[in-house]
C-alpha cells in the first residue's frame, strides 16, 4: 500500500513539472535587455509600453543609469545587454567601439538646464541672466551629476566654463562652484530629482528634457552654453574637462559639443533580432513622435559612425528614409 501511495506521489509530481516546463516553453516570453542613459527613462518607458503592446511575447527590461556607466557594465563587469542608448554619443565611441560594438546611430538631442522648485531660494528671482549670482550664494545647494559616470557630470563643469566666457562678471565661476559644497554629487543626474522634489536641494544642473517630463521649473541656459546647438560648435570648444578612460589611470578629454546621444547593439547582444525590431519601432514615425513629445528632438537623419557595413541592412534603409 506504501508503495503504491508513492508511485502515485512520483507519477502526480512527474505530470505537475511536466505541465510546468510545458507551460515556460509556450507561455514563456522574450526577454530584450536595455541599458539606458537616465534621462532616457521616460520616453523609453513609453516605447516599452507601446512596443509590448504590438509584441505581447516580449518583455523589455531595461536598467538606466548614468552612460558612462552602463557603458563599463559592458566594457568592464561582462555584463549582457541587447541594446546600449547613451546620453553621449562618444560614450560609445570612447568605451565600447570596436571591441564591444561596431556601430553607433545618432538619433536625438538635448540642452542643459537648471531645475528648481518652489521651495528652492531665490527661485522667485532666478532666471538666465543672474542664475549665476544666485547659485553662488552660501544658503544655496546645488546638485549635479559625477563626471566619470554620467555625461551630465561632465556638461554641467563644460556650462561653468562656458559661463565663465559668455557672462562679463561671472569671475572664475567655474572653480567658485566645483569648490562649494559637493554633497549633492550622485552617479547620475536623476537621483538628485528626489532632494530637489523635497526641498534639500535648491538647484540642479540636469537635460531640460528631464525638467519637462517631471513637470519641475527650470532657468533656459543661453544657447552660447546650453550645448544644444550646432549653430555654436566653435564656442562651446573652449571649455573641456577630464574623465576617466577605458582603463584605470587612463583620461579622456571631453571638449564642448553640442548634445547628441547614441544607441547601438552590443557585440554580446543575446537577442539581436528583437533588438533590431525594438530599434526598426523607434526609427518610426511612431517613435520618433514619443521621443519628441518628451523633449528630445530627433536628429534628421540619423547619423552613423563606426563600422557601417555591420549595421542591419533593415535599419539602415529605415533611418535613410527619416524626413523632418
Amino acid at each position: 500500500m506504501n508503495i503504491k501511495k508513492g508511485l502515485i506521489i512520483i507519477i502526480a509530481f512527474l505530470l505537475i513539472f511536466s505541465l510546468i516546463s510545458c507551460g515556460e516553453k509556450t507561455g514563456g516570453k522574450q526577454k530584450l535587455k536595455i541599458f539606458h542613459a537616465g534621462s532616457l527613462t521616460i520616453p523609453f518607458e513609453k516605447l516599452e509600453k507601446v512596443f509590448e503592446e504590438k509584441h505581447p511575447e516580449v518583455d523589455i527590461l531595461r536598467e538606466a543609469a548614468g552612460s558612462r556607466k552602463c557603458a563599463r557594465k559592458i566594457s568592464e563587469l561582462n555584463k549582457k545587454a541587447d541594446i546600449m542608448a547613451s546620453a553621449d554619443y562618444t560614450v560609445i565611441e570612447n568605451l565600447l567601439i570596436p571591441e564591444h560594438a561596431d556601430w553607433n546611430i545618432s538619433f536625438v538631442t538635448n540642452e542643459m538646464s537648471i531645475m528648481y522648485t518652489e521651495k528652492s531660494k531665490y527661485g522667485d528671482e532666478i532666471n538666465e541672466n543672474n542664475w549665476h549670482e544666485i547659485l553662488l550664494k552660501d544658503e544655496v545647494s546645488v546638485g549635479r551629476s559625477d563626471p566619470n559616470a554620467d555625461p551630465c557630470g561632465y556638461r554641467t563643469l563644460l556650462v561653468w566654463q562656458l559661463a565663465d566666457k559668455y557672462y562679463k562678471d561671472a569671475n572664475n565661476l567655474d572653480e567658485k562652484l566645483k569648490n562649494k559644497d559637493n554633497q549633492y554629487i550622485r552617479p547620475a543626474e536623476v537621483d538628485l530629482l528626489s532632494l530637489l522634489e523635497t526641498g534639500e536641494l535648491d538647484y540642479l544642473f540636469i537635460y531640460r528634457s528631464v525638467a519637462q517630463q517631471h513637470h519641475g521649473k527650470f532657468v533656459t541656459l543661453p544657447d552660447r552654453i546650453n550645448l544644444k546647438t550646432t549653430e555654436y560648435s566653435d564656442f562651446y570648444k573652449n571649455a573641456k574637462v577630464e574623465v576617466s578612460g577605458k582603463k584605470p589611470g587612463e583620461k579622456i578629454t571631453k571638449i564642448g559639443a553640442p548634445m547628441v546621444y547614441g544607441i547601438t547593439i552590443p557585440k554580446n547582444a543575446e537577442n539581436k533580432e528583437l533588438a533590431k525590431k525594438f530599434l526598426l519601432f523607434l526609427f518610426s514615425n511612431e517613435g520618433i513622435e514619443i521621443m519628441e513629445n518628451n523633449g528630445q528632438p530627433f536628429i534628421y537623419p540619423p547619423i552613423v559612425t563606426g563600422n557601417r557595413d555591420e549595421v542591419p541592412e533593415e535599419i539602415l534603409e529605415n533611418i535613410t528614409q527619416i524626413k523632418q
